[in-house]
């Protein structure tokens, strides 16, 4: 995914941009920290699973941006991001939703690093591999959940084919189409001609390479 950190924050409210005050942690942030004053905290940095390892302080604020669906142990992870959070301060995270994102393939077909897939709530998800985010934010010791919402700004839902094919199919139309595409490249319409190849054949797009979201938004209060 591009810079889902920018693109989030794009959207917040002055509430929520307030929120991201005073002493921050930014939690994989790569190269697209969510505030420039917040402590960046990436691979270099040590193991996001268990971060108490490597950071012995709280902060008003953790934020985390598309980094926890590559943790091994989702709710380890956020309990483990949880204690470093002041008291009265707040944990923001964002999470792609695995029906925009994922599109019904597990192991990812845009990311094969993600380990888990995340809703807010269904009775019955079509992944393995996924979690409820209400369940997981409950069971955080004295929280409050102040937030969680699906974004999904400028994300063409005519585009979104969910499951048509097996992983391996779909997979083997996404090569196909960016080898005929690439074939394009002198006249600069290849991603023209590979969008036209995707929808003709239903084949799944990621559309936050764009200016989309495809993600859940959370905010966690601590009491």
């Amino acid at each position: 995914m591009g810079f889902e950190a920018s693109k989030t924050k794009e959207i917040l409210t002055d509430w929520e941009k307030n929120l991201l005050s005073g002493d921050g942690i930014d939690i994989g942030c790569g190269l697209d920290p969510i505030m420039p004053t917040a402590r960046a905290f990436d691979i270099d940095d040590g193991d996001a699973n268990c971060i108490t390892q490597y950071v012995d302080k709280q902060y008003d604020y953790v934020f985390s941006s598309h980094c926890l669906e590559h943790m091994h142990n989702p709710q380890e992870a956020l309990n483990e991001w949880w204690k470093i959070v002041k008291s009265g301060g707040h944990l923001i995270f964002t999470v792609p939703d695995e029906d925009l994102y994922e599109q019904g393939y597990f192991p990812s077909l845009f990311n094969d690093d993600h380990k888990s897939t995340f809703t807010i709530s269904k009775r019955k998800s079509w992944s393995d591999k996924s979690y409820n985010l209400l369940d997981l934010v409950s069971s955080l010791p004295e929280s409050t959940l102040i937030k969680i919402e699906l974004q999904d700004l400028d994300y063409d839902r005519s585009s979104l084919y969910h499951s048509v094919y097996s992983r391996n199919t779909a997979h083997f139309g996404m090569n196909m189409a960016r080898k005929i595409a690439s074939a394009f490249q002198i006249f600069g319409i290849r991603k023209q001609v590979y969008l036209a190849i995707s929808h003709l054949f239903r084949l799944p797009i990621d559309q936050s390479h764009n200016n989309a979201l495809a993600q859940i938004f959370v905010i966690v209060k601590k009491n």
